[in-house]
This record gives structure tokens, sequence and C-alpha cells, in this order.
């Protein structure tokens, strides 16, 4: 019998410290999104910073592509709820925008500054924007804390409202973070401040589908024990709560690469993610 225990919370959260040239990260991302979001200014398929509420992170990008969308894709960045931004990311809506469906970006207010539940309330804000821009059939996608966040919108206890809601065909939790109780153990939640309380309303973990969810798990086989375990709990969760759910380890891949494949229509990721 093997007994697991995590003796280092820290070192079982951090990525870019295990990953062989990790300090890439997530700068090596700035140069692709920028490219993809000059190319598509040039062609008057993308309109930027849309506001969905008062605090000045409250924008998000809207890509659109070359015919009339489909449907619209949300994806949600990641940075453990307090870094990065929607600019860093745009060239991950390549994949989708490629199939036909206009994808939104959004940047939201970032921890201390505000808490876990006050990101997934302005989420639910951009998306709800976003969708009355766009018809069709909504997927939600997200990257880390991202994942945690895309997920969170699918919960019974949902700030979406139930118009949003019903559109929603598929989510695709990348990497995501979906029980928030480890991370109280952490270094980050000098900056989380996650108490008992909010990781017991926030973990989707620990909440349950909305009816008539389908959602994918997917995370890198090279990532992190802890991430393929968060992983793996949502999907064996909600599988037993009436959820369809799918749960897929993508070989050779890390926490940052993971994502790779959403800039590329017929990549198993983005085929995943709008379900033709």
């Amino acid at each position: 019998m093997v007994e697991h225990r995590i003796a280092d919370w820290n070192n079982a959260y951090a990525n870019g410290a295990n990953i062989a040239g990790g300090d890439r990260w997530p700068a090596a991302w700035d140069g692709p999104a920028q490219q993809f979001r000059d190319k598509l200014v040039a062609e008057g398929r993308a309109r930027l910073d849309i506001m969905y509420g008062e605090a000045p992170r409250n924008r998000f990008d809207l890509f659109l592509p070359t015919t009339a969308p489909k449907g619209l894709v949300a994806f949600i960045h990641g940075g453990y709820w307090m870094e990065s931004h929607k600019t860093s990311w745009s060239h991950l809506a390549g994949g989708a925008v490629g199939r036909g469906f206009a994808v939104a970006m959004p940047s939201y207010t970032l921890c201390p500054r505000t808490g876990i539940s006050g990101i997934v309330n302005e989420v639910a804000a951009a998306i709800e924007r976003a969708a009355a821009m766009i018809d069709g059939p909504l997927m939600l996608t997200g990257h880390s804390a991202g994942g945690h966040l895309a997920s969170r919108m699918v919960t019974a206890a949902s700030p979406l409202s139930s118009d949003v809601a019903r559109r929603i065909r598929q989510v695709v939790s990348i990497s995501g973070l979906h029980d928030l109780r480890p991370l109280m153990f952490t270094a980050l939640n000098e900056t989380l401040n996650i108490d008992e309380r909010e990781a017991l309303s926030e973990s989707p973990a620990l909440l349950r589908p909305m009816q008539g969810t389908r959602i994918t798990c997917w995370v890198g086989g090279g990532e992190r024990s802890e991430f393929l375990r968060q992983s793996a709990l949502l999907a064996n969760i909600w599988t037993g709560l009436g959820a369809a759910t799918r749960s897929v380890v993508e070989p050779d891949r890390h926490h940052f690469d993971v994502v790779d494949g959403l800039a590329d229509p017929d990549h198993p990721l983005t085929r995943t993610l709008v379900d033709e």
C-alpha cells in the first residue's frame, strides 16, 4: 500500500519552478497574442475593450470570424486569480474563430482588490454582456484559475441568468482548480484571502452542476500531480451528480503549453470546445 500525503503545499501548486524553461511564461504568450490582435483589428474583426462593468478591468475583447458567427466562445484567463490580463491570450481565440465562432476574452479585477467570489460575479457579467451581442450556442473555457471560473458558471449556484445559462452547450476546464480548500495551505492565500466559507461556496467540486451540464476536464500529462488530481476530481464528482463529463490528459503537455491547442482550428482541444 502506497501512502500519499502532501508535505509542501507551495511546491504542489508551483508551476513555473517545476517546468524546464518555465520562466519564459507568461511573456511567451504576449507576442503571438499581439500579432493575432493586430491582424484581426486590421481585418475589422476585433472589438477591443468592450465595457461590461464599472471597474477598470471590466473589459473584454471580442474576436469575430469571417462569416456570421455560429455561436460564442468565452475564454477566461488564469493567473491564480491575481495575475495576467486578457491581452496575453488573444491568439488562443484563433481555433474557435477559425471554426466560425466569435470569441470573447474578458479581464477581471484581481485579488486582493477583490475576492474570488467577486471575480465570479464579474466573469458572469462579462459573459452576459458578450452573449447579448452574439446569438447562438455558448461555450465556456478557461485555463487554471480560468478553468475554475468557467466551471463555476455552470454550478447550480451560478450567477448567470437562466436565459444565458440555457445557451451553454459545452464547458472545457483546462488545468482547472476545482477545490479551493488546498490553496488555503499555500502562500498564495496571503493574496487570495480564501477562508472556509468562500472555499465551500466557490469550489465547483463542492457544488452541484446545473441540469444538463456537459464538461470536459482537460489537463497536461506533465503537470503537477495536484493539477491532475484537481482535473480528475471534478469530472468524477459531477458524473455522480448527473453531468455529462469527460476527462482528458493530453500527453507531453505542461501547465503552460497545454492551452496551445486552442490556437489551432483542427486541434482536438478546439474541436472538443466547439463540439461541431
